[in-house]
């Protein structure tokens, strides 16, 4: 199943189809919802710069649904909390180890509910900070070092953990950074010009990341 999934998406990307990305939809009383112009604006922002072909129209998929496994890549974000069922776990754990990924943005307020998530996924396979020479960082734009910063909240620095199994990335998960807000039309926050580019240039390296790995 892992290797016919993996060739799917490779076969996918190589002959220049359109594909989708989508939104996690979670229990718990979290704003899964939330930032809803953030992917639309991703998926536009990568394919005018790094060449791909993201549908604009970006579905929400549940955790526990076997549509999880249509999607090379699967965005979560929230203020709140996250809980995920035992069936929850078993179908993020086969969707991730079949080649799928997962980029988990904490909004602020998400970052104590969701590492007891995670390790509920990966017991074996703990978060591992990236540091600033991965090549998540390094391609196709620059961050010399590593995550930027989008959003001020408790004046941390911001940081990108990774889930690894067997040698391959299958979960990123950044904090105090709010990527997702930088993704927004540019009057839901008002952020300056260049910091909506920052966030959306570090969204397409996770993206070309996915689809080149």
């Amino acid at each position: 199943m892992k290797k016919v999934f993996l060739l799917f998406f490779s076969l996918v990307f190589s002959i220049g189809f359109s594909q989708e990305i989508a939104l996690l939809k979670y229990s718990g009383g979290g704003d899964w919802y939330a930032n809803p112009t953030s992917l639309p604006n991703l998926a536009k922002f990568c394919n005018q710069n790094i060449n791909t072909k993201i549908s604009t129209k970006i579905p929400s998929v549940e955790v526990g649904s076997p549509d999880l496994l249509s999607y090379p890549f699967v965005h979560m974000t929230g203020h709140g909390n996250v809980v995920f069922s035992d069936n929850d776990i078993i179908n993020l754990r086969n969707y991730l180890t079949s080649g799928g990924f997962l980029h988990i943005d904490d909004n602020y307020g998400m970052d104590q509910y969701i590492r007891k998530e995670i390790k509920k996924i990966f017991p074996d396979n703990p978060m591992v900070e990236l540091p600033s020479s991965h090549p998540i960082f390094q391609k196709p734009f620059v961050f010399s070092g590593g995550l930027p910063k989008i959003h001020e909240h408790d004046n941390k620095k911001p940081q990108a953990f990774a889930v690894i199994v067997e040698g391959r990335i299958v979960l990123i998960y950044t904090v105090e950074t709010d990527l997702g807000d930088g993704w927004e039309n540019p009057e839901v926050h008002n952020n300056p010009a260049d910091v909506r580019t920052k966030a959306l240039k570090m969204g397409a390296n996770l993206i070309h990341y996915v689809f080149n790995n």
